[in-house]
């Protein structure tokens, strides 16, 4: 028997009001965050969800907050009635989709300010921190940054993706009001930013982290794996390869970090790959050993 189809709410004003009159009733509420193209990783937080809560929230919406101008915000993939098929096959189904179209839209017209406010290109040249937010000319302007696990590891090579992820997942709590949030621990930095500004602001929000799921070859489940080819899909294996070769030495005794880094770069390496970083760090603060 289909599940119950859930209701699609794109405007911030109704989302609200759903929220106020669902907890009027005395329910609880689940967000479960997500660009869309839902895969069985998505689905497993959103069961993680329906756990703790009696009623969930799926939002599907691509941030280009978290975006810079030249990362992949255009070719983002999108499927939302397959997204929306795959959410009434849960059992249960969930009860609200939230489907903004454009969360920096302030009311200017087509959510724009004049073409004075747009980033200039050597704004990027001058090292400054430029989102796709900043490069429309979108008339946004404040940013939460979370000043120290926002650094290092993923941080490195995306400067505007941890403030761009805490904003967005702020003006979502604030939109959709949950009393518990889900997120999954393959993105383990953003996880910990998150769980972090929810502590340092006040959010009265309860953030669940969700272990990762992978395919049956080990590759952690992603949207964007059905960009790869079956070549790149044969050389990504190598990054769980190496991670588990790593944890396993951890566990022999293998204690000398360099060389548990090592081994992965190198296996990377070997299998074709580049790598931005490899490193030992605390579960916590995330400080490098």
């Amino acid at each position: 028997m289909a599940n119950k189809e859930p209701l699609i709410i794109t405007g911030k004003d109704q989302m609200r009001e759903w929220s106020r009159s669902v907890r009027a009733r005395g329910k609880r509420i689940g967000l479960v965050p997500t660009m869309g193209y839902l895969h069985e990783g998505h689905l497993s937080l959103i069961q993680e969800s329906k756990k703790h809560t009696e009623v969930t929230v799926v939002s599907i919406y691509v941030n280009p907050g978290q975006f810079s101008p030249n990362e992949d915000l255009s070719t983002y993939p999108s499927d939302f009635l397959g997204d929306i098929h795959k959410l009434m096959n849960i059992a249960g189904g969930v009860d609200v989709v939230f489907h903004p179209q454009n969360l920096y839209d302030y009311g200017h017209s087509d959510g724009l300010t004049s073409s004075n406010n747009k980033v200039k290109d050597n704004d990027q040249l001058e090292g400054k921190v430029v989102s796709c937010v900043e490069n429309s000319g979108m008339c946004h302007e404040t940013w939460i940054r979370v000043e120290k696990l926002e650094k290092g590891l993923c941080g490195n090579s995306r400067p505007v993706f941890f403030r761009g992820v805490a904003t967005i997942v702020a003006k979502l709590f604030n939109i959709v009001d949950p009393d518990v949030a889900v997120f999954g621990k393959k993105d383990y930095q953003q996880w910990r930013i998150i769980q972090r500004m929810v502590r340092d602001l006040d959010f009265g929000i309860r953030i669940i982290g969700a272990d990762l799921l992978r395919d049956d070859d080990g590759l952690a489940k992603s949207s964007r794996n059905v960009r790869l080819s079956p070549q790149e899909r044969e050389k990504a294996l190598s990054i769980s390869k190496s991670l588990f070769n790593a944890k396993t030495g951890a566990e022999n005794g293998q204690v000398d970090c360099g060389v548990l880094k090592d081994s992965v770069i190198r296996a990377i390496h070997d299998a074709g790959g580049k790598v931005d970083y490899a490193e030992v760090s605390n579960k916590g603060a995330l400080l490098s050993f």
